[in-house]
């Protein structure tokens, strides 16, 4: 899968899984999985010799992830539709609040409108749209070069570059 990570296009190994079968394993390699799914194979998962990620949606309380963070090298916010803004929260939370400092990574209705402000809420990769050019999404995270209020990225707003 072809995902933008620092500001660039790359390959990426790990294998979104929407959904799991209940009727078969869970599969070894870098996966993403559902959280509901992991809360329920948590203990068997933490005997594998590999890192973990989730995906939630905006429905999950993100406070329910505390629990878990330092198990996750990657939590995957699912944005459903462009209007369902809920994820851009989990992201300011995990990266403000609970301090996490893991790859957060944008899934879902992701269009090259919104890369700019995901990436000043905390995330850090983007899984763009299969109907949508990766490179001329890549290319919005640069679209603006002022800022005026602080965010997670850190930048500095104009007014205090006065």
């Amino acid at each position: 899968m072809r995902v933008i990570k620092d500001k660039a296009v790359i390959n990426d190994d790990w294998q979104l899984i929407r959904e799991l079968d209940c009727s078969k394993p869970i599969p070894d390699g870098k996966v993403i999985i559902p959280f509901i799914d992991w809360q329920a194979s948590r203990d068997e998962l933490l005997k594998r010799d590999t890192e973990h990620a989730v995906w939630i949606d905006g429905d999950i309380e993100t406070e329910t992830l505390l629990g878990d963070l330092e198990h996750f090298s990657l939590i995957a916010l699912d944005f459903p539709a462009f209007k369902d803004g809920r994820s851009y929260s989990h992201a300011s939370l995990l990266r403000n609040r609970y301090n996490f400092k893991g790859d957060l990574r944008a899934i879902g209705d992701v269009l090259r409108d919104q890369l700019f402000f995901l990436q000043r809420c905390g995330i850090s990769s983007y899984e763009v749209r299969e109907d949508k050019d990766i490179e001329d999404a890549l290319k919005s995270l640069d679209d603006f070069s002022v800022r005026y209020q602080a965010a997670a990225d850190d930048a500095q707003p104009i007014y205090k570059q006065r």
